[in-house]
C-alpha cells in the first residue's frame, strides 16, 4: 500500500493522468500563495560574502535529480574541499562533522544517507551536516577548507555563491510549483542560475552492477529495494519486470523490515543503490548488489565562468 502511494504522488506531481491534473488545478492558490513567498525572500534577501568560493548543486523539482553524484564528480579534484548539506533523514539535529579530510567522524544515523555516500565516495574531503548552511560554511573555514559545495542550496538567497541548477532529462508535463506541481520555484528561474546542467546532453548516468565490490550480473529472481525520490527512474537500468519495494524518500530501515523482506523473497537477490547501502550495510545480506552510479560529463561542457570563479574567489 506504502509504495502504491509513493508511486502516486510522483506521478501526480510528475507525469498527472485527467483526474491528478484536475487535483493540481483545484490547489493552484496555494501554489501562487507559495510563489509569493518564494519572491518575497528573494527581494528581501541580502547576500553575505563568505570571503570563500560557494558552489551551490541544486534542482528546481523536488526529490532527486543527481545533485549528490555530480557533488562527487565535481568535488573530487578539488583540494581542500567542503560539502555542506543539511542531512535529511538523520536523527541528529545541529551540525556535525561527519567526515573530516576523508576520515569519518560519525555513524549514519547522525549524519543522513546522503552526508555518508559523499563521505564514502570523496576520499579527501571534508563533509558537514547543518540545518544552519551558513553556520557550516564558518564552520569549514574553521577548519581549513578552501572551497565549500552547498547540496540543495540554490533557494539559500543571502548567500553568495555560484549557482548550478540540474534540469532533468524527462521533465515534469505541468509548470506549477508545489502542490500542485513538482517544482519548487517557478520553472523561469533557470535563468537565475550561473551554470544550467542538463541530463542526457551535459551529463549522463551510467550504473554497473557490483557485488563485493566488483562488477556483477544479476541473478535471474532479483528484487530492488530503494528508499529514493522518484524509485521508477531507476527501472531503465534494471531487467524489465523486475520486482520492486518502495520505501519514501530517506527512509531508515529496521530490522523487521529486513527480515520480512528476506522471508517473503527467500530466493532472491536484492540489488539496491548506494545511497540506501550506507543504511543496509549493518544488516550484513548475503545476496546484494549495488548500483554503481558514476557520472559522465559532456565533453562540450564549458566551465570557464565556474573555474574564473574560482580563481576570483580563492
Amino acid at each position: 500500500m506504502k509504495q502504491k502511494i509513493i508511486l502516486w504522488i510522483e506521478d501526480y506531481l510528475f507525469f498527472p493522468n485527467y483526474f491528478q491534473k484536475i487535483l493540481s488545478y483545484l490547489l493552484l492558490p496555494l501554489s501562487f500563495f507559495y510563489i509569493f513567498i518564494i519572491f518575497i525572500k528573494r527581494v528581501t534577501s541580502s547576500k553575505i560574502d563568505f570571503g570563500i568560493p560557494v558552489i551551490s548543486i541544486g534542482n528546481l523539482t523536488v526529490g532527486g535529480s543527481g545533485k549528490t553524484p555530480i557533488t562527487i564528480e565535481l568535488a573530487k579534484s578539488i583540494k581542500d574541499v567542503c560539502v555542506i548539506l543539511r542531512g535529511y533523514g538523520r536523527v541528529s539535529k545541529g551540525l556535525f562533522v561527519v567526515s573530516l579530510n576523508g576520515e569519518i567522524k560519525v555513524d549514519v544515523s547522525i549524519s543522513g544517507d546522503e552526508a555518508m555516500l559523499l563521505s564514502t565516495s570523496l576520499k579527501n574531503a571534508t563533509v558537514i551536516v547543518s540545518e544552519d548552511r551558513a553556520l557550516g560554511i564558518n564552520k569549514a573555514k574553521e577548519l581549513g577548507c578552501k572551497v565549500v559545495f552547498l547540496d540543495d542550496g540554490f533557494s539559500k538567497y543571502c548567500i553568495k555563491k555560484f549557482d548550478i541548477l540540474l534540469r532533468p532529462k524527462d521533465e515534469p508535463t505541468n509548470n506549477f510549483c508545489i502542490p500542485s506541481g513538482a517544482y519548487r520555484e517557478p520553472k523561469s528561474f533557470y535563468k537565475k542560475a550561473n551554470l544550467v546542467l542538463k541530463e542526457g546532453i551535459d551529463f549522463k548516468r551510467v550504473v554497473e552492477i557490483k557485488k563485493d565490490g566488483k562488477k556483477s550480473e544479476l541473478p535471474e529472481k532479483t528484487i530492488l529495494l530503494t528508499a529514493i525520490s522518484k524509485p521508477k527512474r531507476l527501472l531503465e537500468f534494471l531487467p524489465k519486470n523486475i520486482e520492486t519495494i518502495f520505501f519514501e524518500d530517506h527512509h531508515t530501515f529496521t530490522k523487521d523490515e529486513i527480515d520480512t523482506i528476506l522471508e517473503k523473497y527467500r530466493e532472491f537477490g536484492i540489488v539496491t543503490t548506494q545511497k540506501d547501502f550506507v543504511k543496509l550495510e549493518k544488516f550484513y545480506l548475503k545476496n546484494i548488489y549495488i548500483m554503481d552510479l558514476k557520472i559522465k560529463l559532456s565533453e562540450k561542457l564549458d566551465f570557464k565562468e565556474l573555474n574564473a570563479y574560482l580563481n576570483t574567489n580563492s
